[in-house]
């Protein structure tokens, strides 16, 4: 067909969908089978005008809405912004990626509107938000991270990735694994969020070259500086995530001593002393497997090992964390950690501003604009987020 002709984006027809309809544009046609259809008037009515009263979440893409449905369903209705870059063609591809993925530890996406200007996703609400917002945020969260609770909640995003990069075909690779885009469900399983930055990645390629999207703290060396993307970049970010889990603090906390700041670095330091133990939350008091904690911190360190092809894969990762495999303390070289890469101002011909989380337990953990130099001819691209559909704080 020649270009510039319109194609039809076809959603699956379901009895309780809220309208019917097709989209008509003029890009290469994608098919929806597993999605909803929302008129704009139909969101516009769940969340009573988009009134600032239901508004849960802000980021660089747009706002995000609790919102009740016609059939009384609560969901999280996220509303691109009109400035967003993302386009279109991303938005249906999102839909696209996550619309026929069923599993325990992903968020559901219910379907979208595209009508008119509009672009509005529409997932599954989650009652007890992000692990940003309440293991990590200060003691704003009643829940109690027993744990036992933060076990089920590190075996279940091991679970979901391992989902993601090894059963989906294409592979999926998240992109931006980290705190705020982890939510919990009324059982505090929990379920991996925002698959906007998510790519297909074939099979057939080692891996895909891309402009870094992701999140400072979290990001792999090798993505980081130069834009290589792999499944192992998602395994590091994972390992960074289940420190801040175990530990119960940020990855980047800039009010601590210098030796302290970053997690990474301060677990490898203890790691070599063999004092690792000091890393456990003191929150969780005896209600503690010292052994077990001490394993899940170095299993962190495999995860985010310099080395990419040294990371085991998830469904390793899993068999690790529940204890049907062992590891080796010998497998664990020292972590690639981005921080070491930083140099003096005067060092540096280019400069970027990022987002950074900065925070501690008991303190606001909300991300902060940070300028940052870099080695020139390091970084090759800029670092470009969007938040969680739960973050508050960005």
């Amino acid at each position: 067909m020649a270009a510039g002709s319109c194609f039809t984006f076809c959603f699956k027809q379901k009895a309780s969908s809220p309208t019917r309809g097709t989209i008509e544009l003029e890009e290469e046609g994608l098919n929806v089978d597993n999605a909803r259809l929302y008129s704009y008037e139909d969101l516009r009515i769940a969340t009573e005008d988009f009134s600032p009263v239901n508004k849960i979440g802000k980021g660089g893409f747009g706002s995000v809405y609790k919102g009740r449905l016609k059939d009384g369903t609560l969901a999280a209705i996220k509303v691109l912004s009109a400035d967003s870059t993302q386009g279109i063609r991303e938005f249906l591809t999102e839909i696209v990626t996550i619309s026929d993925l069923e599993h325990e530890n992903l968020v559901k996406l219910y379907g979208c509107c595209a009508e008119g200007d509009h672009r509005i996703l529409v997932y599954g609400y989650l009652e007890n938000n992000s692990l940003a917002q309440t293991l990590l945020g200060g003691h704003r969260s009643s829940i109690q991270f027993s744990w036992k609770t933060r076990t089920k909640i590190c075996i279940g995003i091991a679970q979901g990735l391992a989902f993601l990069h090894e059963e989906v075909q294409p592979h999926v690779i998240h992109r931006d694994i980290k705190a705020s885009n982890i939510l919990l469900d009324k059982d505090l399983t929990p379920k991996i969020s925002d698959f906007g930055l998510a790519k297909l990645f074939p099979s057939s390629l080692t891996h895909v070259s891309t402009r870094v999207a992701g999140t400072l703290g979290y990001l792999a060396p090798e993505y980081a500086i130069r834009g290589q993307l792999t499944r192992k970049a998602d395994i590091y970010s994972f390992g960074v995530l289940l420190l801040e889990i175990v530990s119960g603090r940020c990855n980047t906390n800039k009010r601590l001593p210098v030796g302290e700041q970053f997690l990474l670095e301060r677990v490898w330091v203890l790691f070599e002393k063999g004092e690792l133990v000091q890393m456990v939350d003191p929150d969780l008091g005896g209600d503690i497997d010292v052994d077990e904690a001490t394993r899940y911190l170095k299993i962190s360190l495999l995860c985010t090992q310099d080395v990419p092809k040294n990371r085991p894969s998830m469904s390793t990762v899993v068999k690790m964390l529940t204890g049907e495999i062992d590891l080796d303390d010998k497998q664990i070289a020292k972590p690639g950690i981005i921080e070491e890469l930083m140099v003096l101002r005067h060092n540096s011909t280019t400069t970027y501003t990022v987002s950074a989380g900065s925070g501690k337990k008991g303190n606001s953990s909300s991300s902060e604009n940070t300028t940052m130099t870099y080695p020139s001819m390091s970084f090759t691209s800029i670092y470009d987020r969007d938040t969680s559909i739960y973050d508050r704080d960005s």
